[in-house]
């Protein structure tokens, strides 16, 4: 067998039963949340125009883009976030959706990363957006709504690291600085390499003032929301728009903690993120036992305008899907992953498959999970096996009992067995 068929595409992987169940229980708990928070699916292709997703994911994320030519000629990317996608169908076929627009995706996701703890080029995420509302409550809605998945899920001691992009952006425009330089010093923060990026602000013509300020603002974080703000308030008074932008931070942050958001927020003011759409707020969630965001989102204002379709403002988060659930396992988390009873139907002879098979539809028509025994094991060995299969039931039909309208019951966790009517089998298997 060539070695290519014993192994996936380095960075992809296979999900076994256990991990894919993991996978999909996440899921189901976003849905829940989009559907108890207003928020719409919508399902948009993997596969995109490679402007359409190059347009503002940043220049760290556009080399990273799985992207090739399709058959005629297109050049075409698989979609490494949701964003760009939702921004385009809001731009177009839902420009004029009454606002504001609430609106939930979920699926997956590629980029060429290295592959690492945490970090694959297939990966997953669900996605809210809100768009139509420039107002600090959407904002505090989307902290909400993801502090309320993070409780939902059961994730311990998670925390937001939150900051707002306005802060910077409005030093350096005041300074001169060209917004695609603009964007080289928001990825190198990003990036943690702080230094690169005051040198690149003084190659594009901070002054010493402007330098001095962006120096001291990076030093400035804290879990103390209301006395972090009035650091960085008193750094940037002589900024009047950066002013702004944090009291709109502090606005955000009074309105989440009304709505009942708990979670520990840590404000950075050096805090920036690779997307290069964001215009506001910016946050990301955090586990302790983990140095790997899990998620995050904030806002974008003129994204849609990029697209062709006027003045939307937005705000949004992706939690990753892949991560929640790498979260809790390192937090030694057990999910309660639904139906715990599994019924194995197994007749004592092939003359009862027929009976086997109309007993396993009547277990599956009230709601329980069945099967029938189809490997022509004998029912010892049957329920052997299905013991090792995590089974919990098994449904024994011999000749008498088929006769009598009984079958045996067999309780596999607990070690004992039962004759029962066939009209109480399924008030009978608890």
């Amino acid at each position: 067998m060539p070695s290519a068929f014993r192994r996936t595409v380095r960075g992809m992987r296979d999900l076994l039963p256990d991990e894919a169940e993991k996978l999909r229980y996440i899921e189901m708990k976003t849905r829940q949340v989009a559907r108890l928070h207003g928020y719409r699916e919508v399902i948009t292709p993997v596969v995109e125009h490679y402007e359409l997703l190059a347009a503002k994911v940043g220049e760290e994320n556009r080399k990273r883009m799985y992207v090739f030519k399709d058959f005629g000629g297109r050049m075409v990317a698989l979609r490494p976030e949701f964003t760009a996608s939702v921004a385009r169908l809001v731009a177009t076929k839902m420009r004029s959706f009454p606002k504001p627009l609430r609106l939930f995706s979920v699926g997956s996701l590629y980029r060429y990363d290295e592959p690492q703890f945490g970090r694959y080029r297939e990966f997953w995420q669900a996605n809210y957006e809100l768009f139509g509302s420039k107002m600090p409550e959407a904002d505090a809605e989307i902290l909400e709504l993801t502090d309320n998945l993070m409780k939902e899920i059961g994730l311990r001691n998670y925390f937001f690291k939150i900051g707002h992009v306005g802060v910077l952006r409005n030093i350096l425009s005041r300074e001169g600085v060209a917004e695609n330089q603009q964007n080289s010093i928001m990825q190198l923060l990003d990036k943690k390499q702080q230094d690169d990026a005051l040198n690149l602000a003084k190659n594009s013509g901070v002054s010493q003032t402007g330098l001095n300020t962006l120096r001291n603002l990076l030093e400035i974080r804290g879990n103390d929301p209301n006395k972090v703000i009035q650091r960085i308030a008193e750094r940037v008074k002589n900024y009047s728009e950066a002013k702004e932008a944090i009291e709109n931070l502090s606005e955000i942050i009074r309105l989440a903690e009304a709505s009942g958001t708990d979670a520990k927020l840590v404000l950075d003011a050096g805090f920036a993120r690779g997307l290069e759409y964001y215009t506001g707020m910016i946050f990301e969630i955090y586990v302790p036992q983990m140095d790997i965001a899990l998620g995050g989102g904030g806002r974008y204002d003129r994204l849609i305008e990029v697209f062709g379709g006027g003045s939307i403002p937005a705000v949004g988060v992706a939690p990753g899907i892949d991560r929640l659930a790498l979260a809790l396992e390192q937090q030694g988390t057990v999910l309660h992953l639904g139906e715990k009873r599994k019924v194995l139907v197994i007749p004592v002879n092939r003359e009862l498959l027929g009976e086997a098979f109309r007993v396993s539809s009547l277990l599956k028509k009230h709601g329980l999970p069945a099967e029938v025994e189809v490997m022509g094991r004998s029912v010892s060995k049957a329920l052997s096996e299905a013991d090792k299969r995590g089974i919990s039931h098994a449904v024994i039909l011999g000749p008498r009992e088929v006769k009598e309208g009984k079958v045996v019951l067999r309780h596999l966790n607990k070690r004992r067995q039962e004759t029962v009517d066939l009209s109480k089998l399924t008030e009978s298997i608890t």
